[in-house]
């Protein structure tokens, strides 16, 4: 993994862009994939975004339910 930093200026509307060189590191798609934000302490973490099991936690077999992940096992655990 190799380390990059850059700084970038927050606009009016409190936008920033991510620079092409972390977009292309995190394999972050433009137009097509998401990225989750974090707080802790008096830093931001960004990562790309990747759904998973409400329950469980799985990233496999997902399925969208009302707009909530639910994995193939557990959503058989709830039809029991």
């Amino acid at each position: 993994m190799r380390a990059i930093g850059c700084v970038r200026q927050i606009d009016k509307l409190g936008r920033l862009v991510l620079p092409s060189d972390i977009r292309r590191s995190l394999n972050i798609q433009d137009g097509a994939d998401s990225v989750e934000f974090f707080v802790n302490d008096d830093s931001v973490v960004i990562k790309k975004y990747r759904p998973s099991c409400v329950f469980c936690k799985s990233d496999e077999n997902l399925i969208n339910y009302k707009d909530q992940y639910i994995c193939h096992n557990c959503m058989e655990e709830l039809k029991k």
